[in-house]
This record gives structure tokens, C-alpha cells and sequence, in this order.
């Protein structure tokens, strides 16, 4: 038996209840993995919440580090002992886990475990977003909302280092000071400032290629104003709530726009693609243009007060369950 944060029901943070579950033995591809770092993302909030649906009931939590204790067979590639990490797979909020071996990544020797669930989840998205959705280039200028956040410090540091201008939006003068320290070159207090007004004043009126939008309701409309003609409106999460449902008019009215919600687990299905973006993301992090920042933690019994704190925008950078 282990430790292990579980939901019964969705709901706010009171329903994540630590218990003790029986992992059981890997089969066939599969491997029994003991956690050493579990990173708290937006998205486990989602799942908690019933926004996103998962079979109940549910261990939540998408990434984290560890030490392979055990594999299955048909496991060709890992042995006992290895240091990975994984982002994408259910069920990270607990001591020990069994999960599938072509989902995990082999750390790098000089990677910390903590920092790995730290970058891992986010690292992989910033990747798909920065790369592949849109491949940001040299004299870019580009906005990104919660640019104090976990992901959006991971964001801002790469767009830096691709040659980018980087605006973001932040909610106070901390933050400010936090994403300009990791490179924003225009943090945004969208509390007391129009982010819509303050691009077009950056930009002498000419707006964007690009919006890296992972706010959701409360941005998407005024992202979508910040946008050039045929310009890309990239959708990556809603922490202030769904985005409302759009006529494709409004797309047209603003210049013929681009519309995407991107999701990394569809950019990294494949175990080749998971291969090529976590080696991007690891080139990145050694040659130092991508620090790592953990703003918290917690130990797993206090996956609730890590969750209201996320929700109440008290954190910044990435959060850890420690173990």
C-alpha cells in the first residue's frame, strides 16, 4: 500500500483526501515507479473540478520525477534504478505509481528530481507552443497571459531566447517584477491596465502574430483584439473558466484569424515525438537560457491548500508536492 491523494467526487479542493492504495505489480510494458517530486499544474485543477471528465475514483496529477523500483515485461529500454520523469499520464499525486515505460523520460545526471517535475510538464508545452504551433522567430512580438506563472516564466525565458519581444500580463507588482526578472520585456498588470490598450501602445498600433492565451474567459476576447490580420490566437488552457463559444464571424471581422486550442498530449502521442521535444527541452535547460523556478511547496498530505493557492493566484512560478 501507499500514500496517495484521491477523489471520490469532483468538486472544490476539499475533495482531494489522501488515502492508501494498492498499486499492484507492472505487466507487460509497464513499470512500477517511486515518486521522488510531483509537479501541481492548472490542469489537475481541471480534473478535480470535473471541467475535464476522468473515471471516479481518481488518483489526479499529470507529472512528476522518480526512481524505477520494479518492471514488467517487455520493458526493454529502462532498468531498475533509473532516474525519469513523465508528464500526460493520470494519477502523478501519490508515493509510487505503476505506468506505462514508453511515457517516461531519462533524466539528464546534472537534472534535479525536484526540478524535473518542476519543467517537465510545462517545458514539453512551451516546446509545442514556442516550436511547433507556432514557431516564434527572431523580432516576434508576442503576448503571453500569466506570463508569472509557471508555465508562462517557462514561455517568456524561451521566447527570449528565440529573439522574441515578450509582453505579458501579470495581476500585481510582484508578479511584475518576477516576469520581467525571467525576461518580459512588458509585463502587463491586466488589474489595473487594458492589455488590449497597452499592445496596441507597444506595438505603435501594428498588434500581433501571435496570443499565447492559457486564461481562457476572462482574456480570449481581448486577445483576439490584440491580433494582426490572419494572425493566430493559440488557446492552451482556462483558468478563469471555458472559453465562450465563438462565431466564426468574429474570426473573419478581425482580419481572417487563426483559431487553435492545443493541447501537448497531441503533439507528443508518439514515442518519437516525445523523444524530439524533451530533447529540445533538456538542450535548453543545459545551456542555461531556461531556469527552472519552484515558487512552492508542499508536502502531498497539503494537496489542498496547493490547489486553493494555485486557484487563488497566490503562486508563482512552478508548485511541487514533495515526498
Amino acid at each position: 500500500m501507499v500514500r496517495a491523494i484521491q477523489i471520490d467526487a469532483v468538486g472544490g479542493a476539499e475533495v482531494l483526501k489522501l488515502q492508501e492504495v494498492d498499486i499492484g505489480s507492472p505487466g507487460p510494458g509497464e513499470v512500477r515507479l517511486r515518486h521522488t517530486a510531483i509537479g501541481v499544474n492548472y490542469i489537475d485543477v481541471y480534473y478535480r473540478s470535473g471541467l475535464y471528465s476522468a473515471p471516479l475514483p481518481l488518483i489526479p496529477g499529470m507529472e512528476a520525477a522518480g526512481v524505477i523500483e520494479a518492471i514488467g515485461p517487455d520493458v526493454g529500454s529502462l532498468s531498475v534504478g533509473d532516474r525519469v520523469s513523465y508528464a500526460g499520464a493520470l494519477g502523478s499525486y501519490s508515493e509510487a505509481r505503476i505506468i506505462k515505460a514508453d511515457r517516461l523520460i531519462r533524466l539528464p545526471k546534472d537534472l534535479p528530481d525536484e526540478l524535473a517535475a518542476a519543467i517537465t510538464l510545462k517545458g514539453l508545452t512551451a516546446q509545442v507552443l514556442l516550436r511547433q504551433v507556432y514557431k516564434v522567430k527572431p523580432g516576434d512580438t508576442i503576448l503571453i497571459h500569466a506570463a508569472a506563472g509557471g508555465l508562462g516564466l517557462v514561455m517568456t525565458q524561451w521566447a527570449k531566447a528565440l529573439g522574441a519581444t515578450v509582453i505579458g500580463t501579470v495581476s500585481s507588482e510582484d508578479k511584475a517584477a518576477i516576469a520581467r526578472e525571467h525576461g518580459c520585456d512588458h509585463p502587463v498588470i491586466y488589474t489595473r491596465e487594458n492589455f488590449v490598450t497597452r499592445v496596441r501602445e507597444i506595438t505603435d498600433g501594428k498588434k500581433l502574430p501571435v496570443v499565447f492565451d492559457s486564461v481562457g474567459k476572462d482574456t480570449f476576447l481581448g486577445s483576439l483584439d490584440c491580433l494582426q490580420p490572419h494572425g493566430l490566437m493559440v488557446v492552451s488552457g482556462a483558468s478563469s473558466g471555458p472559453v465562450p463559444a465563438v462565431e466564426v464571424s468574429q474570426l473573419a471581422q478581425r482580419g481572417s484569424l487563426f483559431l487553435t486550442r492545443a493541447v501537448v498530449f497531441n503533439y507528443t502521442a508518439t514515442r518519437a515525438d516525445l523523444e524530439t521535444a524533451a530533447a529540445d527541452l533538456f538542450a535548453m535547460v543545459d545551456s542555461g537560457k531556461l531556469r527552472v523556478s519552484v515558487g512552492q511547496r508542499y508536502e502531498l498530505a497539503q494537496a489542498q491548500a496547493a490547489h486553493r493557492d494555485l486557484e487563488n493566484r497566490k503562486t508563482t512560478g512552478a508548485t511541487i508536492l514533495s515526498l
